[in-house]
Order: C-alpha cells, then sequence, then structure tokens
C-alpha cells in the first residue's frame, strides 16, 4: 500500500528531528509500505522569513514573498533526503515545480490544481522515497506560488489523492484529536475516530490540528487521512467517511474560537434589505462574517447582530457605522472580548436534548450566552471571554467527554437536537 506521511514543522525543527522522522519513514518502509513524504519547512523558520520580508518592504510584494517563503521547504526535504540515504534508503528531494504540482495563478492563497505523478510512481516503484516540499506549487507562468498558512496539509493530501495511496498521514507533535485542547483540560480523550464532517466543523470552528482546505480535498475524494504523533508510536486519529456500522458518539468535542468579536446593530427598519444593508459594506470589504442573528420588535425596528475575525473587528465596525450614518435611529455597537464554543458530533443528528443540556451545564456555572448558531452536527454559542475556561470544561463535563467512549452513558434518541 502507498502512504504518504507528512512532517510538520515541529516534528522537523532541529537535525535530532529530522533524524527521528527518517527512522519512522524506515519503520513504515519496512511494514511494506511504498512511502511518499511531504515536508514542512523547519520549527518557526516561516515566520523568520516573513519578520525579513518586512523588514525589507512594509507591504511584501506577493510574488516575491512566495518565492521567499518557499525557501524554508527546500531546506527541510534536502537535509530528510540526506537523513534517508546516511541510513541506506534510496530517497530523492523535490519542489513542486520539479513534480511539477501546478497551481492557479494566485500568490499567497493559492489552490492546488494538478499533481503529475510520473516521476513519483517511477521513484516508489524503484524503491526510492520520494520527499516532497509542501506549501508550494507552480503556475502556469512558472512562477512559484504558496498554499497560506498550514499548506503542507493540502499538499499532503492532493498528492496521497493522486497517487491513490491507502493512507494520509500527519505527523506532527500530538498525538491525534482530542475532544477538547488538553491544555486547556487535561481529562481530554483522545479520539480514535472522526468523520469528515466532525472533522471540517472542529477545524471551522477553531482547532488547529489539520487545515480546512485539506480536509475538505479529504472529504470530496474520500482520502482516509490519520493525524498522528511523530514522536510516540500509536495510531492515531483517522479521519474517514462516516461507518455506518457504528455507533456514532454523541458529542465528539468541544471547540472553541477566541478570535471572535461582535457587532451589535439596533433600531434598524424592519424592511426588505435591512440585512443587506449591514451585511453587504462588511463582506465588500472581504471580511468575512460568522453568526448572524435577527431579532424583529413589534415596533417596526429589528437587532442584527453578527460576529467576525477579532483582527477584522476595526475595520467591520467602521464600515457598518458608515454605512448607518444617515439611520440616527439605529445604534451600532462592539464587544471584541467574546468566544465562540462549540459541541460536535454526528450522533446529534439522532439524539434529541443537546442544546437543553448544554444550556443547562452552563446555567450552572452562572454563564450568559450570547448568540447561538446550528448545524446538523454542529451548536456553537458566543459568550463573554472571561467565561472562556469555564465554559469549556463545564460542557466537557456535561457531556462525559472526560471519560473513554465505552463509560459514557447513553442519551434518549429523538430527532432535533432540542
Amino acid at each position: 500500500m502507498i502512504i504518504v506521511q507528512k512532517y510538520g514543522g515541529t516534528s522537523v525543527g532541529s537535525v535530532a528531528l529530522i533524524q527521528r522522522a527518517a527512522e519512522r519513514i524506515l519503520a513504515c518502509k519496512a511494514e511494506g509500505h511504498q512511502v511518499a513524504v511531504v515536508v514542512s519547512a523547519m520549527g518557526e523558520e516561516t515566520d523568520r522569513l516573513v519578520d525579513l520580508a518586512r523588514a525589507i518592504q512594509r507591504r511584501p510584494d506577493p510574488r516575491e514573498m512566495d518565492v521567499l517563503l518557499a525557501s524554508g521547504e527546500q531546506v527541510s526535504i534536502a537535509l530528510l533526503a540526506m537523513a534517508l540515504k546516511e541510513r541506506g534508503c534510496d530517497a530523492r528531494s523535490y519542489l513542486a515545480d520539479q513534480i511539477p504540482i501546478h497551481t492557479e495563478a494566485v500568490h499567497n492563497k493559492a489552490r492546488i490544481t494538478h499533481v503529475e505523478t510520473e516521476r513519483l510512481h517511477a521513484d516508489l516503484a524503484a524503491g526510492v522515497v520520494p520527499v516532497i516540499a509542501g506549501f508550494q506549487g507552480v503556475d502556469e507562468h512558472g512562477n512559484v506560488t504558496t498554499l497560506g498558512r498550514g499548506g503542507s496539509d493540502t499538499t499532503a493530501v492532493a498528492i496521497a489523492v493522486a497517487l491513490h495511496a491507502g493512507e494520509c498521514q500527519i505527523l506532527s507533535d500530538v498525538e491525534g484529536v482530542y475532544t477538547t485542547d488538553p491544555r486547556l483540560v487535561p481529562e481530554a480523550q483522545l479520539v480514535q475516530r472522526l468523520s469528515f464532517d466532525e472533522m471540517l466543523e472542529l477545524s471551522s470552528q477553531g482547532s488547529k490540528i489539520l487545515q480546512i482546505r485539506a480536509v475538505e480535498f479529504a472529504a470530496k475524494h474520500r482520502m482516509p487521512i490519520r493525524v498522528m504523533s511523530s514522536a510516540t508510536r500509536g495510531t492515531g486519529t483517522l479521519i474517514a467517511a462516516e461507518d455506518g456500522g457504528m455507533e456514532a458518539p454523541l458529542v465528539s468535542g468541544v471547540a472553541f474560537n477566541r478570535d471572535e468579536a461582535e457587532i451589535l446593530v439596533t433600531g434598524v427598519p424592519h424592511e426588505p434589505g435591512a440585512g443587506y444593508r449591514i451585511l453587504e459594506p462588511v463582506s465588500s470589504a472581504n471580511i468575512e462574517v460568522d453568526m448572524i442573528v435577527l431579532n424583529a420588535a413589534d415596533s417596526g425596528r429589528v437587532d442584527v447582530s453578527f460576529t467576525v475575525h477579532r483582527s477584522d473587528y476595526e475595520h467591520a465596525l467602521a464600515r457598518v457605522r458608515d454605512a448607518l450614518a444617515t439611520h440616527p435611529a439605529c445604534a451600532v455597537v462592539g464587544n471584541d472580548r467574546v468566544v465562540k464554543i462549540s459541541l460536535i458530533g454526528v450522533g446529534m443528528r439522532s439524539h434529541a436534548g443537546i442544546a437543553t443540556r448544554m444550556f443547562a451545564a452552563l446555567a450552572r456555572e452562572g454563564i450568559n450566552v450570547r448568540t447561538v448558531s446550528t448545524s446538523e452536527i454542529k451548536i456553537s454559542v458566543l459568550v463573554d471571554e472571561a467565561h472562556f475556561h469555564r465554559g469549556v470544561t463545564c460542557l466537557h463535563e456535561a457531556f462525559d467527554l472526560d471519560q473513554p467512549p465505552d463509560r459514557r452513558p447513553p442519551m434518549p434518541r429523538g430527532s432535533p437536537v432540542l
């Protein structure tokens, strides 16, 4: 079976770590697999290169920035290939244009369009380990492009899909995906298996384990991803299509996003286009809007609240105030000290009472909910930042996520999540 392994920056951040990665690759080959490897830049190298660029040019040229940032992976792939050769394993390093990995003609956040596999298949057939630079590609004009932060995950999945691999393994400094961040809740449990939908929700709601685009790519092509530690042996967390033959856990995890900010507009005339008038200037500034709530009152006016990324807060607030400057009855206020906490699990599709149980747990802790949003497998609440730690902890306990799955008591079945 072909296995694609991806080693993140923390797994190749020193000579010793690169040598450890080489041993891990050899162990996979010893199990009878053909192995292709995707590697990120070493440690904090990308941040160092960004700082260098900004020291030269206040707003670095996008094309030249891609050329600069792509150099980080060139170092790590060469060193890892050397480490494998030193151990008697033939290996060959590849930059994206040598494969090639084709992308759109977009700098800093390009999307992969096609991966050529002739060289890779030839290497694998000959017992050679191809060591491929992640995070980068080449456009139709021959320009170097990069895929954005975390882009090596996407590279690894794209290579796995192109090679028809049996599995794409993402190796880093974590053992897998946990029920929540174990640095915040030490009782968090390692999750053995997640569906693509669950991992997409976890990633979009604040989990930094995998890049969202990588999970989307894997889900589209049904490519299993295994998140595992590069330091210790274990099966990690398998992310794959839902297994219809197994009982889905009620809640798989508690995710959170501390980079939220809320904007509230009151006294808006209740008429067609009210929401558009508020949100259009925000979206036209390329600012993503997350949670949206509209409350209509008997007075003929409505209140509209929505959230944006905290880094976009001041800009979004100014845009809304400018748009409503001719409407003195409207008031615009903001709050950039809020967090979003989310419950995620495919078991929500077939169990009732999830939201009730969630609100009860928060109420016991005296935590007010500002905004709620739901999907088929997710319930998110916006709360004051001061309640962040208690909110995550109490929900983790309320759904018995501090217990192994086989010790969690069942909930009655039903159709709605409420």
